[in-house]
């Protein structure tokens, strides 16, 4: 059964779709919830890479519209579990979850070449410090990982790209149905799978990913069902019910503060 969960500098850098301030929507109704309690996610380790004072101001301020207390604990993430972040864009999770995880672990920061031309050497000076994270300069379609060698995989404020084209006209895959599986096959049996998105509107057609940077949750559904994956739990968490779910995600009228879906998924113990 599908839990419902209610829940919770220099380096200003956004992803393709990475959310900023807006001043002009109104908030959600609910205030800031506090952490939830997921099985094994280390509550106090997780609040300290918060609030490490080595992260750039810049993240912080973004901290109130992001809630990356909420989304972790959502994920149910181990300390001595290895990670992909995929679409990790400029690196604002990825500072997070390089403090919340294990020295000895490995966190992929993965991002498409694609991506060069805005994020620049971004990710590079991310990295510096962040000793247990690997840089993965790939698609998402084809990942250089072995089979089963991850514990979970994020895409945070991501599968929309998949229909997305850069201004260097190359698209980041060849062809969407393939990315599901491809994360898939590098999950270990049982392990994770954690997707936010922005919201689009119920049956709207996948395109409009590369046009408004948004999609209906229903198509993320399909395609981890297709692929092999159990639907565990979704959260509203980052719900906004003042957002009309039209408007471009960089509209100043909604930017930072988008209705988003959070969703997570499982990798069987065994194929059916």
């Amino acid at each position: 059964m599908i839990k419902r969960l209610t829940g919770l500098s220099a380096l200003l850098l956004a992803s393709a779709c990475a959310t900023q301030g807006g001043d002009d929507l109104p908030p959600a109704e609910a205030p800031l919830p506090p952490m939830m309690t997921s099985p094994g996610v280390d509550s106090a380790r997780l609040q300290g890479a918060i609030e490490s004072s080595e992260r750039p101001e810049t993240d912080v301020e973004r901290d109130e519209l992001r809630r990356p207390a909420g989304v972790i604990e959502f994920s149910g993430l181990l300390p001595d579990e290895t990670v992909l972040e995929l679409e990790a864009g400029g690196g604002y999770f990825t500072e997070i979850l390089s403090r919340y995880l294990n020295e000895d672990t490995t966190l992929y920061m993965q991002n498409p070449a694609a991506f060069d031309g805005f994020l620049g050497d971004a990710a590079e000076i991310r990295m510096d410090g962040l000793d247990n994270v690997e840089y993965l300069r790939t698609d998402f379609d084809s990942f250089p990982l072995e089979d089963e060698s991850i514990d979970v995989v994020t895409w945070f404020q991501g599968p929309h790209e998949l229909w997305y084209t850069p201004e260097n006209g190359e698209p980041l895959v060849s062809n969407p149905d393939d990315s599901f599986p491809e994360i898939f096959r590098v999950l270990k049996p049982g392990g994770s799978f954690v997707v936010l998105d922005h919201t689009g509107p119920d049956g709207a057609p996948a395109t409009i990913g590369g046009e408004t940077h948004r999609i209906d949750p229903q198509i993320v559904r399909d395609l981890g069902r297709e692929a092999g994956f159990v639907l565990v739990a979704e959260s509203d968490l980052l719900d906004n019910p003042g957002d009309d779910l039209n408007a471009n995600v960089f509209d100043e009228s909604v930017r930072g503060r988008t209705d988003q879906f959070l969703m997570k998924f499982e990798k069987p113990m065994s194929a059916p």
